[in-house]
Parts: C-alpha cells; sequence; structure tokens
C-alpha cells in the first residue's frame, strides 16, 4: 500500500534551518507530483509547495509565504521529496505533511521559537 514517512522536524530559533525528508512507498514514485502541506494550530492545511512528476521536469512551485527561503527537491532513485527550510520564522510553526498520490504522511512538527 501507498505509505509516506516524513522525517527532520524539531525546535529551532528564528532565522534556523530545517530539512523535512518524506519516503515513499507502495506507487511509481517518479510518475508523481509530489507535495508538502502544513497545518498551524487553528488554522486550515495549507500547501506549501509542490514539485512535478520526473516526466514534467520536477518542477517546484511555492506558496507565497516561503518563496526564497524554501526548497523542494526529489530523488527519484531513493523515492524521497525532501523540503528545506531556511530562514524560519515562528508564522512557520505548524505540522508538516508529505502529500503525494492522494494520500498523506503522519505530519512532522516544526517549532520555531526563541
Amino acid at each position: 500500500q501507498v505509505q509516506l514517512v516524513e522525517s527532520g522536524g524539531g525546535l529551532v530559533q528564528p532565522g534556523g534551518s530545517l530539512r523535512l525528508s518524506c519516503v515513499a512507498s507502495g506507487f511509481p514514485f517518479a510518475n508523481y507530483p509530489m507535495s508538502w502541506y502544513r497545518q498551524a494550530p487553528g488554522k486550515e492545511r495549507e500547501l506549501v509547495a509542490t514539485i512535478t512528476s520526473a516526466g514534467s521536469g520536477g518542477v517546484p512551485s511555492y506558496a507565497k509565504s516561503v518563496k526564497g527561503r524554501f526548497t523542494i527537491s526529489r530523488d527519484n532513485a531513493k523515492n524521497t521529496v525532501d523540503l528545506q527550510m531556511n530562514n524560519l520564522q515562528p508564522l512557520d510553526t505548524a505540522v508538516y505533511y508529505c502529500q503525494g498520490r492522494t494520500s498523506w504522511g503522519q505530519g512532522t512538527q516544526v517549532t520555531v521559537s526563541s
């Protein structure tokens, strides 16, 4: 079955960096776009970044709020999609989810606080 497992969350000070990773299994990973979402307390889940399938060139796109600070990338040989997050701010605090082929990971907590 489809499985997405995130890792890499944690506590970081404002201005710091974290790298999230998602390992996918159970489907032809390279053929699907992959996304990262986040959900802050009391807010709806929002799209953070998407990367197109290998066949579509692996083109990234970003929410306005993270553009220039976050970078999404994929390794089709390892079935992984990463999210490099730089210059993190308290408003980035949320549970981050990996999404692909209509499936979701369990989420990983990112907390930005001094």
